[in-house]
Formats: structure tokens, C-alpha cells, sequence
């Protein structure tokens, strides 16, 4: 046998294995009260049982039409609610997203990006991929030699926050044109610093709304901070949430992944009253190839986002790209 003709059938064997392993998976329930749900086996990947996203490190959001967008190395994937991919944005300006927000603005929806490796914000058309605007730390003048940012939300007024997790720790805030307005914000443990301020978004349980922060390796670790929308501390919400690196907010529950393979959810008053995600051991590992991967088992929890049904969709920070629906208990699917 030629070395082609083995690698093919390798492929070949490899390609039944991993089907044959999605079939084979049942689904597993996990959560408590409203907030439980099911695993949908299988979903997202493409015919042949494979993950369509490559190496993920990034978010996942949901347009009005319920489609799915999830941010991975090579760029942004589009899928169907049934889990079909539908598009693909690819290239400079949408790789390595390390999140994603979404929003809609008159008759269009934008996808909201922070480009971890190129240093930059990003805004573009959801369904069309058309860039708006991009966003650069550097126009707040600060002398700082790297920019990795790790979040990004939007206000109702349009300011955007971006959040330079990875390096500064420092949030810039820009006007809905783009324009630098402010910052705050420094790195360091002490109560109203940043040590990995790492996830954020728009907490609209509260009027007026205010961010929600995930202050990942801040010791002791697991905080999230709330901070006003102009800049200002108000309180701790919560620690001891292991690592948490997103939050995504559905009417009075606030959902947080945390990387030790979980999804914790708060209730109005952020209190933990359900958490998701069996684990059993393999938490914190980005080295999980898709044939390990097990049913109701998360690896590395690295982004949420709730659909219009209250289903929730959660990304694996993971070396062969995992996302996994989990449909919420008495919802018609």
C-alpha cells in the first residue's frame, strides 16, 4: 500500500470513528430549577462528524434569527440553530476575536469584536461581514508597548468598552463614531484593580444598566465587579467562581463560564442557583482532541450566550473547536 493510499484510509477509519461517536452520544441533563437543561449531541458538526471552527479561543452570540455565531482562531462561523454552517468570515480583521458582542442598530445587526492577537476593537455588519469601524488603544496616548484585548460591550447611548485584559488591564471607553472618549482602570490585586479583567458586558438587570466585569485571576480568585458606565467602582458582586472568562446576561440571570469547565448562572440577586457542566478532571485543558471529547463534559468553558428561547450555547477553549447547544428543559425546540 502506498503512503497516499494508508493516509487515506486513515482519514477514512478516522472519519467513521468520529461519526460513529457522535451518533453513539446520548444527551445529558444538567442545571436546576429554570435553569436546567440538555445537551444536543452532534451539534454544529459538519456531515462527516468533524468540528467546522478549528481551534477556539474566543465567544459565541446570537443574532435576532436565532443564528449562531462563534468566534475561533481562523475567524468568525455562522450556523443555523439546527447547526448548519451558513458562513464564514475569515481573514485579518476577524481572526482571533477573543470576544464577541452583538447588537442591533436600526434595520442591521453588528457583531462587536476584541481582536486578542491584533490589539485592536472591531465593528462590523452580522450579515454582510462589512467592517464599520476598528477601535485602537493607542489614540488614548498611554505609552504602552502591547495591546491585547479581551472584551468588548456596548452601552445603550452606542460607547463602546473594550477591555485590555491581557496586557494593561486598562478599559477604554470610544464614543459610537469611534472616537477615544476615556479610560480607567490599572492591573494589579487590590479591590479596585484588574488582575485579568478578562469578560464584561452590559448588565441590564439594573437601571440604568452597568458593566459586569470578570476579574478572572484577581485573588482570592473568581470576582465579578460591577463599575458604573462612567468608569466607576460600585461593588464586588461575587468571588469564588474558579476562573471566570464571559458573562452573558438573559432577563434576570446572568450566565458565567468559568475555565475550569463550567457554566455558573446567577439569579437577580447573584446568587449561584445553577451551575452547569459535569467535570471530571479535565477542566482547564485546551488539549482535548474531539475524539476524547465527553457528552456534558466542558474542558475549558470560554463563552455563553443565551437564544431567544432561553436555549444556551456555550464554546470550549479547545484545540479542535467545540461549541455545544444545551436546550433549556420546557422549551419547544
Amino acid at each position: 500500500m502506498t503512503i497516499r493510499a494508508l493516509s487515506l484510509a486513515l482519514c477514512t477509519v478516522l472519519t467513521f470513528a468520529i461519526s460513529a461517536v457522535a451518533e453513539e452520544a446520548k444527551s445529558v441533563r444538567m442545571g436546576s430549577g429554570v435553569m436546567t437543561f440538555e445537551t444536543v449531541p452532534g451539534w454544529g458538526l459538519r456531515p462527516d462528524g468533524s468540528s467546522a471552527l478549528g481551534a477556539t479561543h474566543g465567544g459565541v452570540v446570537c443574532d435576532s434569527m436565532d443564528n449562531v455565531y462563534v468566534s475561533a482562531n481562523k475567524g468568525v462561523v455562522v450556523f443555523s440553530p439546527d447547526g448548519k454552517v451558513i458562513q464564514e468570515y475569515l481573514g485579518s480583521d476577524y481572526v482571533t476575536l477573543h470576544d464577541i458582542e452583538i447588537r442591533r442598530e436600526g434595520d442591521a445587526e453588528f457583531i462587536y469584536g476584541a481582536a486578542n492577537v491584533g490589539g485592536f476593537g472591531i465593528k462590523f455588519n452580522a450579515h454582510t461581514g462589512e467592517v464599520v469601524l476598528k477601535l485602537d488603544p493607542k489614540d488614548s496616548g498611554l505609552p504602552n508597548a502591547k495591546y491585547a484585548p479581551t472584551a468588548i460591550t456596548v452601552a445603550p447611548n452606542g460607547d463602546i468598552y473594550l477591555s485590555d485584559g491581557y496586557a494593561s488591564n486598562i478599559i477604554f471607553v470610544y464614543d459610537q463614531e469611534g472616537k477615544y472618549k476615556f479610560h480607567f482602570g490599572e492591573k494589579g490585586n487590590d479591590l479596585k484593580q484588574f488582575n485579568t479583567a478578562h469578560g464584561m458586558t452590559l448588565d441590564t438587570r439594573y437601571d440604568p444598566p452597568r458593566l459586569l466585569i470578570c476579574d478572572r485571576n484577581h485573588q482570592p480568585k473568581g470576582r465579578m465587579l460591577h463599575y458604573s458606565l462612567e468608569g466607576e467602582f460600585i461593588d464586588v458582586v461575587v468571588t469564588g467562581l474558579g476562573m471566570p472568562t464571559a458573562v452573558v446576561v438573559q432577563g434576570d440571570y446572568a450566565a458565567i463560564p468559568d475555565l475550569h469547565g463550567r457554566v455558573v448562572i446567577l439569579n437577580k440577586t447573584n446568587t449561584i442557583c445553577s451551575i452547569l457542566g459535569h467535570n471530571d478532571g479535565k477542566g482547564l485543558n485546551y488539549n482535548v482532541k474531539q475524539g476524547d471529547w465527553v457528552e456534558g463534559v466542558f474542558s475549558g468553558t470560554h463563552g455563553s450566550y443565551f437564544d431567544s428561547k432561553g436555549n444556551l450555547y456555550v464554546q470550549d477553549w479547545n484545540v479542535d473547536g467545540r461549541i455545544i447547544k444545551l436546550n433549556k428543559i420546557g422549551v419547544n425546540n
